[in-house]
């Protein structure tokens, strides 16, 4: 495939690197010059089958290509994608922000007012960000065993499209799980957005209070990590995600709501053994265990169960009529 990656940063870096090595004709953009130049530069350190052709602009990057990645902040994407309508662009489009459904939603806007039609879009998000940044972090080999949310909407998602994004994202070692927008936009308030926020909390409570800070160490440094993340980066998801962000800060309230209750009651010790338990048992158990590999038949409504059940998809074979699934084990 000729593939172009628009947007060079820590998850674009690591797709123009990884798609390149995997074989692919690659071409890559970044707004900031730069990241370009330091593009160019380690492009000419790869070795020159798995070289990369840094381009000037994002619709000179996409010329020809089979398929576009948007690689760019979620406040950057409708700025990118009005570039690729106006240059007429109209093949495949596949992202990696962090939030599904305001992208889907710029997507179809811009490319209906620009009265182009595209090939096929198809909505993921590689669960694979660290709280560097920027071209220099980016590493090939980022995707292995990661997690790739892919967007399979009904009666929107051609299954033909959706399966070229899959192929791909498991020839670079992902596991691929398929989604929604709505429901993707759901599951990562909890586990990624509200996280980001929580860090962000706990680390301004501590920051004016050196003997916190001399005093932190395993569970400060774990539960503040992603708050070492771009400020603009951790702002752009939150905020790209407000509804659901929103009601996952509010279910979070109530859990610490209890906690507090639990704190003045009779029994402080024997009520907070009360919450904790749960929430104990059910990480000790996660990650869950993969069951054993199984073929499923490429239908929407198989991969959409799939995916609500927790499971994910390790390969596409050759003829598209299955794919290799698997699920947490019972």
């Amino acid at each position: 495939m000729r593939i172009a990656v628009v947007g060079l940063g820590l998850i674009g870096g690591s797709m123009l690197r990884a798609v390149a090595a995997a074989g692919h004709e690659t071409h890559g953009y970044d707004t900031d010059p730069a990241t370009r130049a330091m593009a160019r530069t380690a492009a000419g350190q790869a070795r020159p089958a798995n070289r990369w052709h840094v381009s000037a602009s994002a619709s000179e990057a996409a010329t020809n290509a089979d398929l576009v990645v948007l690689a760019v902040p979620w406040p950057a994407v409708a700025g990118v994608v009005d570039e690729l309508a106006s240059s007429g662009f109209s093949g495949l489009v596949t992202d990696v922000t962090s939030v599904k459904g305001p992208v889907r939603d710029v997507i179809n806007d811009r490319w209906r007012r620009s009265g182009m039609s595209l090939a096929g879009y198809v909505g993921g998000h590689p669960m694979a960000g660290r709280e560097t940044a920027g071209f220099a972090a980016g590493d090939a080999k980022l995707f292995r065993g990661a997690a790739w949310a892919l967007c399979l909407e009904p009666d929107e998602t051609h299954i033909d499209d959706w399966l070229d994004v899959a192929t791909l994202a498991t020839s670079l070692g992902a596991r691929v799980v398929p989604t929604t927008a709505a429901e993707h936009d759901a599951a990562v308030a909890a586990i990624s957005h509200v996280p980001h926020l929580v860090a962000t909390a706990l680390m301004r409570i501590a920051t004016d209070n050196p003997l916190a800070l001399s005093l932190g160490a395993g569970s400060f440094h774990d539960g503040t990590r992603v708050a070492a993340s771009p400020a603009e980066l951790s702002a752009g998801m939150c905020g790209g995600n407000a509804a659901a962000v929103t009601a996952c800060l509010t279910a979070l309230a109530d859990e610490l709501d209890t906690a507090a209750d639990a704190l003045h009651s009779g029994d402080p010790i024997a009520a907070l053994r009360t919450w904790f338990a749960p929430a104990t048992a059910a990480r000790r158990r996660w990650p869950p265990a993969p069951s054993l590999p199984a073929d499923l038949p490429v239908q929407p409504d198989v991969l959409a169960r799939l995916g609500r059940a927790g499971g994910w998809i390790t390969g596409v074979s050759k003829d598209r009529r299955t794919v290799t699934a698997v699920r947490p084990a019972d």
